[in-house]
């Protein structure tokens, strides 16, 4: 009878120092703060979204001006630059083969050309 008293004694031992093994590791991660609690956060931490955080970007609507300069370098211009911006047009000047001369795009999307 003492032998089993000795082994179940035994096996207590071991239960209770695997079980304490384990949950050292564990409790070491839980944070203990006395006093108030965490510190204060700076200053601005807490600051609302800009107010057209949650709107599209506003696309810009008809030829960007830029798209037609590389479009009529395309069509054999040299030192184009943008003459006029209507709301139907943009004129692009530049120089050719036969000397100065003007494009016209249609002031819509993709730039389309109206005139040579």
């Amino acid at each position: 009878m003492m032998q089993f008293l000795a082994k179940a004694g035994l096996a207590t031992l071991l239960a209770a120092g695997t079980v304490a093994g384990a949950a050292a590791p564990a409790s070491a991660q839980v944070d203990v703060y006395i006093g108030n609690g965490r510190p204060p956060p700076p200053p601005g931490y807490y600051r609302p979204p800009p107010p057209d955080y949650d709107r599209p970007q506003r696309r810009q609507r008809g030829c960007d001006p830029r798209l037609a300069e590389d479009i009529a370098r395309d069509y054999g211009f040299r030192r184009t630059r943008v003459v006029d911006v209507t709301p139907r047009r943009v004129i692009v000047e530049g120089w050719t083969r036969r000397g100065a001369d003007e494009i016209s795009f249609g002031n819509i999307r993709g730039c389309p050309v109206l005139r040579r």
